[in-house]
């Protein structure tokens, strides 16, 4: 007998624990109820910011990121918290708190122009390195105006991460 209800106990906190999964991922494919709660991406708040394997204090911690406004996509919710994924792919839990609406992407792949214009053909500005950061101001098409510090300009949207495909970014 005590052999069953222990097996009731496993189910049961299986049974939970998909629940919170469901919950953290489901509104990623329906959209969710509250603003804000599809995908979308937002910068870190702090220097220093906690990433866990889930959705409390009591979570281990698997991560710290020591860089404010480093861009993150959030692609999942749980209460306060939020599920995120960085650049990397590396995901896991912060709390709301830590987060911020604020706009950043990272120069990925090789080295990439930044030009004058939203045209293959404008001026070149600089190059940038990948893993550069930069503040992103606008989209238009398939080209995004950036500042990162001491250049400004426009990038090829393929070529950083931090802004969907067809996002409208004004």
């Amino acid at each position: 007998m005590a052999r069953s209800s222990g097996a009731a106990a496993v189910a049961r906190a299986l049974a939970v624990a998909v629940g919170i999964l469901g919950s953290t991922t489901s509104f990623a494919a329906s959209g969710g109820g509250e603003a804000g709660a599809s995908p979308h991406f937002a910068t870190l708040h702090a220097d220093k910011v906690n990433l866990r394997t889930g959705p409390g204090d009591r979570y281990p911690i698997q991560w710290v990121y020591m860089r404010r406004d480093w861009p993150v996509e959030i692609i999942g919710q749980y209460d306060h918290w939020r599920r995120i994924r960085d650049w990397e792919g590396t995901e896991g839990w912060v709390h709301e708190r830590m987060l911020t609406n604020k706009r950043e992407v990272i120069v990925k792949g090789g080295v990439r122009a930044i030009r004058r214009g939203p045209d293959l053909g404008a001026g070149l500005v600089a190059r940038a390195e990948p893993g550069v950061m930069a503040r992103l101001i606008e989209c238009r098409g398939e080209w995004c105006r950036i500042d990162a510090g001491e250049a400004s300009g426009w990038v090829e949207r393929a070529n950083v991460w931090g802004v969907y495909p067809n996002e409208n970014v004004p």
